[in-house]
């Protein structure tokens, strides 16, 4: 059979992280690759009563559902979102398998081949490869630990007549950071006035370290959710199972509403099953006493990969300390493709995610992202000793060569 596939095919490319988690499976080789949350800390008997009180409903519970989803989680996802400030009712919500599919569902109801959407640098390297799927034009603002240049962002809009900007101003994905008030409201002043959407994604909010209060999305600064320039999602596997691949998508009605007839010819609905249970842990379980369990955990265990990273004293390297999500962003010095640290690392039994993946643009070779929630205390030092010998290595190699 010859198989003629579309020009579309060529769009697809392999995720960096996918590939590298691949190549860890069953060798010993401890990944810092992974976004991964740590098994440890899932609610696996709060999920497991979840689903055992949605069986006792009845045969019913395994019927199609609402494109837009679960009623009643909805509802209990609406009141969550109350406390951060954000206002959507079951109307201005659907969702989804993942806020990855929310990521893909707005780019197809929004973006025609050839359209514009900017993008921070570096950026969420899965976003980009939707976004290239669909074959739009990604141009990257420049930015820094405080969020998108202000002035760089008007100049490109003005530039390139974007369909929508996405970001991930909170705890952002790679790089760790957080966005200040003054930036997030400046970029929705300017993409109000410009006329451009936002696409803001929020996997790691509910994950901030220290104590405080936690930066308004940039949703809840547009204020309510009909006419608002902002299409918020975020998802729980962050903060109960990935497995449940359940998140959702707010917005305005009208973008709700074709974004409800785009899933309805991707899958008809995401796991009803699923949803059901989530409700039950919304009803039945301490999410929030959970959050705060998860949120210590992972700030001792970020804690620990900045001590290491200190006492390697490796020269010319530099990271961002982060103030919650999975990541620390480090930057090599110049001379050091992380591309090609990354087989001497495996070679030593350690993988990281090279950084040029999560550029849309001009990446920055010498740069890579760690995770830290998923190593243990003994793996995680152990992990460093063999990246300081993957480093010595390359050294010596480049003096060779």
């Amino acid at each position: 059979m010859k198989y003629r596939f579309s020009e579309t095919i060529d769009s697809f490319k392999s995720s960096a992280v996918r590939e590298i988690l691949k190549l860890t499976q069953g060798r010993s080789i401890i990944s810092l690759a992974g976004g991964l949350p740590n098994e440890q800390y899932f609610p696996v008997d709060a999920v497991r009563d979840a689903f055992s009180r949605v069986f006792e409903r009845g045969n019913g519970v395994l019927q199609y559902g609402l494109t837009e989803g679960y009623t009643p989680l909805r509802e209990s996802i609406s009141k969550h979102l109350a406390r951060k400030g954000i206002q959507a009712g079951v109307d201005n919500m659907l969702l989804t398998t993942g806020s990855q599919q929310a990521i893909d569902l707005l780019t197809k109801i929004y973006v025609d081949p050839g359209d514009v959407i900017l993008v921070e640098k570096p950026t969420y390297l899965a976003a980009i490869q939707v976004f290239q799927s669909h074959k739009a034009k990604l141009v990257s603002v420049d930015g820094d630990e405080h969020g998108m240049n202000p002035e760089d962002l008007e100049q490109k809009i003005k530039l390139h007549q974007p369909k929508f900007v996405y970001v991930i101003p909170t705890f952002a994905n790679p790089t760790g950071k957080a966005w200040s008030l003054e930036r997030r409201q400046s970029a929705l002043d300017i993409c109000k006035r410009n006329d451009v959407l936002i696409l803001e994604d929020d996997p790691y909010g509910e994950l901030r370290f220290g104590e405080g209060e936690p930066l308004p999305s940039i949703y809840s600064l547009g204020g309510e959710a009909n006419g608002n320039p902002v299409v918020y999602t975020s998802t729980f596997s962050k903060i109960v199972a990935p497995a449940l691949r359940t998140g959702w998508v707010v917005g305005d009605q009208e973008v709700i509403r074709h974004i409800a007839r785009a899933k309805q010819a991707a899958d008809l609905h995401s796991s009803t099953m699923d949803q059901q249970a989530i409700h039950e842990i919304f009803e039945n379980f301490d999410i929030y006493g959970h959050i705060d369990l998860i949120r210590t955990q992972y700030e001792l265990r970020m804690r620990q990969m900045i001590d290491l990273l200190k006492a390697q004293q490796w020269e010319g390297v530099h990271w961002i300390e982060p103030k919650g999500g999975m990541f620390v962003w480090v930057e090599m010095p110049q001379h050091i493709d992380t591309a090609e640290l990354m087989k001497f690392a495996v070679e030593e039994g350690v993988a990281f995610v090279p950084g040029a993946s999560f550029y849309a643009d001009e990446p920055q070779t010498n740069t890579m992202r760690l995770n830290f929630t998923h190593t243990d205390t003994e793996e995680m030092k152990t992990a460093f000793e063999r990246l300081d010998r993957a480093i010595k290595r390359f050294e010596a190699a480049k003096v060779t060569s």
